[in-house]
């Protein structure tokens, strides 16, 4: 059986445990999008609430006034300097101008197993309990990131105990336990690995010997005992010698890759994620694209090929598959108009087939460049959202069969390898008709909404204002 528990209650933070798994649902702190709605603490609100994100970059679903108080609890105890009379103010602001959304009625779907749930409360109200770890003596253990505790908790008897850690406000975040049962932690906020030796409460801190590297997310252990963690906006992977204290520091060769999560297998080799979105730009899109390059094939990420040019949707789904189509597997598949107004509507077609024949024997990826979009979960050396898209007439709607295309991740390039004067003589020949509409919503698509680089939004719907951008600049 699979349940869907909508928590009705932010006031608390709780654990839950379900069947061996535990999950944990904590009142985070969203900031908060700053609306035309007006209110006593709205200045408050936009001075004080971005400790941890930008205001735009966490619009929830609102919370009840016990939730909002909760949230504000957070942001004390993250080390935001509130006075007395100013929480209240933004409290009611915030209670009064987001207020919680309706929740989803939780849903049973049948099935053979039964699923059972028991919450324990957090010691410190407000500490936001985050990765959540089982011990090998049976305990559950948790980071309080805005109390800057370690929690532990006995799930026979129900008892929470909370360990204090020595530098302020350091973002404990993830947990691993060593082979010795002392439980290991990155300060996401203090540009340090903690040691906690629950026997003695004795915390033990290792500085990041570089003053750029200020955010150590994830850590796993080796088989050897080496500690490995990622610092995912500083771009580097560390090792940590637990026997020396010794700090070393890798850069990826991917330039802003994030590193995220970690593994290392039987083997003990170390794996990472590289959890980043390239930005790259070049005579082929000179306003931008992006290619996710935690999903792309790091051979093809440096490489140059032939274009095999589709030039829209009807076109690819009409010739991919034909079995004398001219491709090879070191070509580049090149997909035109589906951008914003090409389509219109920028669909998720980016992700285009590999061609039946090359599928057939064995190859698994290829660079596939487009100005649409493809899904979340889609993988593969895809460069999408290319600025100015075809339909517009970017230098994309000029590429032919047979032209040279260079794309270089490292470098953020991607350059169709066509002299300026060739490309100029094809445009004259060959001038794009930009689509166009007479009346209704369609006329109002074409005309208003911006192109991906903007944010594929209606025009008139953009903040007059423009304070932060997402991604945050460490």
């Amino acid at each position: 059986m699979s349940v869907r528990v909508p928590i009705d209650e932010l006031g608390k933070s709780t654990m839950f445990k379900t069947s061996g798994l535990v999950l944990a649902l904590i009142a985070t702190s969203p900031a908060i999008a700053q609306s035309d709605a007006e209110g006593k603490g709205k200045d408050l609100v936009a001075a004080k609430c971005n400790s941890c994100h930008v205001l735009e970059a966490r619009v929830g679903g609102g919370y009840t006034d016990k939730g909002w108080k909760t949230v504000m609890r957070m942001m004390t105890n993250h080390g935001v300097p509130i006075a007395a009379d100013e929480l209240g103010a933004m409290t009611a602001y915030l209670a009064k101008s987001f207020p919680e959304k309706p929740k989803p009625a939780g849903v049973v779907v049948a099935g053979p197993d039964k699923v059972t749930m028991k919450s324990w409360q957090a010691a410190t109200p407000g500490a936001r309990p985050h990765d959540p770890l089982a011990t090998a003596d049976g305990a559950l253990w948790y980071t309080g990131q805005m109390a800057n505790v370690l929690g532990r908790i006995d799930p026979k008897t129900g008892k929470v105990r909370e360990y204090k850690l020595t530098t302020a406000h350091s973002g404990p975040h993830g947990l691993v336990e060593d082979k010795g049962g002392n439980i290991w932690y990155t300060g996401n906020t203090g540009a340090l690995i903690g040691k906690l030796d629950p026997k003695t409460a004795k915390v033990t801190e290792y500085k990041m010997p570089d003053p750029e590297v200020k955010d150590p997310h994830t850590l796993i252990f080796d088989q050897a005992g080496i500690l490995w963690f990622t610092a995912q906006n500083s771009n580097r992977i560390g090792r940590l010698d637990p026997a020396t204290g010794e700090i070393k520091l890798l850069t990826p060769p991917t330039a802003k890759s994030r590193p995220y999560g970690m593994a290392v297998n039987s083997k003990g080799t170390v794996f990472y994620v590289p959890f980043g979105i390239a930005v790259i730009d070049g005579n082929l899109a000179p306003e931008g694209c992006i290619i996710k390059a935690s999903a792309a094939d790091p051979k093809l990420m440096e490489h140059e090929g032939r274009a095999v040019v589709f030039e829209n949707a009807a076109d690819l789904a009409a010739r991919i598959d034909l079995p004398d189509l001219d491709v090879r597997a070191d070509d580049v598949l090149v997909l035109k108009n589906i951008g914003r107004k090409g389509a219109p509507g920028m669909p998720e077609a980016g992700y285009m087939p590999i061609q039946l024949k090359l599928a057939k024997a064995g190859v698994k990826d290829m660079v596939r460049i487009s100005d649409g979009r493809m899904s979340g979960t889609a993988f593969g050396t895809i460069v999408l959202h290319v600025v100015p898209e075809a339909a517009l007439g970017g230098p994309l709607a000029y590429v032919q069969n047979g032209d040279r295309i260079r794309l270089s991740v490292s470098k953020r390039q991607l350059l169709l390898l066509v002299p300026a004067e060739e490309l100029a003589r094809r445009a004259k020949a060959s001038p794009v008709t930009i689509p166009t509409a007479g009346r209704g919503y369609r006329k109002l698509f074409l005309e208003t909404v911006t192109q991906a680089d903007q944010g594929v939004d209606f025009d008139f719907l953009r903040a007059e204002h423009m304070r932060a951008t997402i991604p945050q600049q460490k």
